[in-house]
């Protein structure tokens, strides 16, 4: 039984090289063997095993077997049999290299049965390739924010809130600004007046209560008036002046943020017809809306935005000549003297003084911790970034990329836009944390902003989903994001993943009109041909790739999928251009 199944036998793995899908591998086994095989009472199958770590270590992957109900008749020969068999194990950088390997067997079914062995172990597949390594993500720097040292103190300090569906609690956990709240309070600056908005989402739960936007206002008032009674000596509950209005039910809100969406021009018409047109109430208009294909996208990005509250300070600050600045400044760092010797303006422009990055490193933290001021937490994150990319040790460079993150992500919660949030998923992104990286994405798209804005977060996320193996999260993404180079890349690698190769190839020609002689493109070309075996053209788009930037030459080298091409005359070749 043994000898006639392997006389006549193929397995084929799909896809041919074994990709690691976010933290599995996926793939199938095709097993095809003679059906003279067959025997009653006892069954041909491959244990597969997954051999990595100098062989070492071992994952179990399944196992092929041809049992009744386990395999099918060959549409082209019935005198053979095709089993499949899906396969997973979960992938670690250290399981590559590896082999998943197979040592067929015959056994009989009875308990107890006797189980013969074949000879010789069969490798089907070598190592794991990461698909991340083929997507495209055209990474935009992140720049210091301009510094200026005003001779005018003072100004407005806007602080959004946002509250959970249904409630007027104050949430006061990691996120929120109500530790900025707090700091500016105590910083003690000379407040003149309060001003507190609120609103509400159009949902049922949020509509329900005619009086939510009111109680969310006299929350945020009671607690800055707590506050403001028991930490503030300069100021007090007489002296500054408080304003408040509460939104009911205002479409003109909703419609303002759809606008800012990343909803296309057709999309924003239709919800803005549903809301001038669309004879009823409140609640029925909103009910129209669920009707929208695309309603998912308003109830995970519009409705969380609308639980608002917003409290803007006006406050007025101490002059400070110029000349002064950075000799201050250097004291202050040293600890020579006390922080408020300086503004916070006046102490993070004395950064922009030094060339030195440690210096400036310094400065800015100095700024956190005196002033917690939304500006100073983003420069000193730039700086961390550009110390990353000095650092030659990867542990040291992940470090400061972690740190610079985390700075960010606090800028982003004392001045939410879609930018800064943008700005704290492409850190998180750059650091190797993929899921702090796509919350933030998801953030920076429910915060709404301009069309470009939206377009770069929705590619660079879909860009994401597809590293962590959410293909179909990953297309919806790019629905929403203009044309591109980078998304028409990211496309054909999902056509690549999903086995359309010849999709695949037509997607990254179109690719090259965008961009015009990209070793990127012409290496993934060749990477489409491998897999359809057309050694021509591996050759040809490989040449051409090594032609353009020398460094795709190590790359093919290191390539799995270029395995079965490494000692052909093409192949060499092609990379000696």
């Amino acid at each position: 039984m043994l000898r006639v199944a392997q006389e006549g036998q193929q397995v084929q793995v799909r896809p041919p090289v074994l990709e690691a899908n976010g933290e599995r591998v996926l793939a199938e086994v095709e097993v095809r063997v003679p059906a003279a095989h067959l025997h009653k009472g006892a069954v041909y199958e491959l244990p597969l095993r997954y051999r990595y770590d100098n062989g070492l270590r071992e994952d179990t992957a399944g196992t092929v077997r041809f049992l009744l109900g386990d395999y099918l008749y060959d549409e082209e020969d019935k005198n053979f049999l095709i089993a499949r068999k899906p396969i997973q194990f979960p992938y670690e950088p250290r399981k590559n290299p590896g082999q998943l390997v197979a040592v067929p067997q015959a056994r009989e079914l009875k308990p107890g049965g006797k189980v013969l062995k074949a000879e010789k172990e069969l490798v089907l597949a070598r190592g794991v390739v990461l698909p991340s390594r083929l997507v495209v993500r055209e990474v935009e720097s992140i720049t210091y924010l301009p510094e200026e040292a005003s001779l005018e103190g003072g100004g407005t300090r806007v602080l959004p809130f946002f509250f959970d569906q249904g409630q007027y609690a104050i949430r006061n956990y990691l996120g929120t600004n109500v530790a900025a709240l707090e700091e500016f309070i105590e910083a003690n600056q000379h407040t003149q007046k309060v001003m507190i908005v609120a609103g509400h989402s159009p949902d049922s739960l949020d509509s329900h209560d005619a009086r939510l936007a009111d109680k969310r206002v006299q929350a945020l008032q009671k607690y800055y008036q707590k506050r403001l009674d028991t930490d503030s000596y300069l100021n007090s509950l007489k002296s500054v002046k408080f304003e408040t209005i509460a939104y009911h039910r205002r479409w003109d809100l909703f419609l303002s943020k759809v606008q800012s969406s990343a909803l296309t021009p057709a999309q924003q018409d239709s919800i803005i017809g549903i809301i001038n047109d669309t004879p009823g109430s409140w609640a029925q208009k909103e009910k129209a809306l669920h009707q929208l294909s695309y309603f998912d996208y308003l109830e995970q990005y519009i409705y969380p935005v609308m639980r608002f509250g917003t409290v803007a300070v006006r406050y007025t600050a101490p002059k400070r000549l110029q000349s002064e600045i950075y000799v201050l400044s250097k004291k202050i760092v040293e600890r020579q003297i006390e922080a408020d010797a300086l503004t916070p303006e006046e102490l993070r422009y004395s950064a922009t003084l030094t060339p030195l990055l440690a210096e400036k490193q310094r400065i800015y933290e100095t700024a956190v911790a005196t002033s917690g001021r939304w500006e100073a937490y983003h420069n000193l994150g730039v700086v961390l970034l550009e110390r990353a990319d000095k650092e030659v040790s990867d542990k040291v460079r992940r470090a400061y990329q972690r740190r610079a993150a985390t700075n960010f992500t606090l800028a982003a919660h004392r001045n939410p836009t879609a930018e800064m949030f943008y700005h704290v998923a492409t850190a998180w992104h750059r650091a190797g944390d993929r899921l702090e990286a796509l919350q933030n994405y998801d953030y920076a798209i429910k915060l709404g902003g301009p069309k470009p804005v939206l377009d770069k977060v929705f590619a660079d996320k879909a860009a994401l989903e597809i590293e962590i193996g959410q293909v179909e999260d990953a297309i919806r993404s790019m629905s929403f994001s203009a044309p591109g180079y980078q998304n028409t890349m990211n496309r054909a690698l999902i056509y690549l993943l999903k086995e359309n190769y010849d999709g695949a190839a037509q997607i990254y020609q179109q690719a090259l009109t965008d961009k015009p002689n990209d070793p990127q493109a012409y290496y993934c070309l060749a990477i489409v041909a491998a897999r359809q075996q057309r050694d021509g053209e591996v050759g040809q788009y490989l040449r051409r790739a090594v032609q353009l930037d020398r460094s795709y030459a190590q790359k093919a080298v290191e390539d799995l999928e270029f395995r079965n091409y490494a000692t052909s005359k093409v192949f060499t070749e092609a990379l000696r251009q």
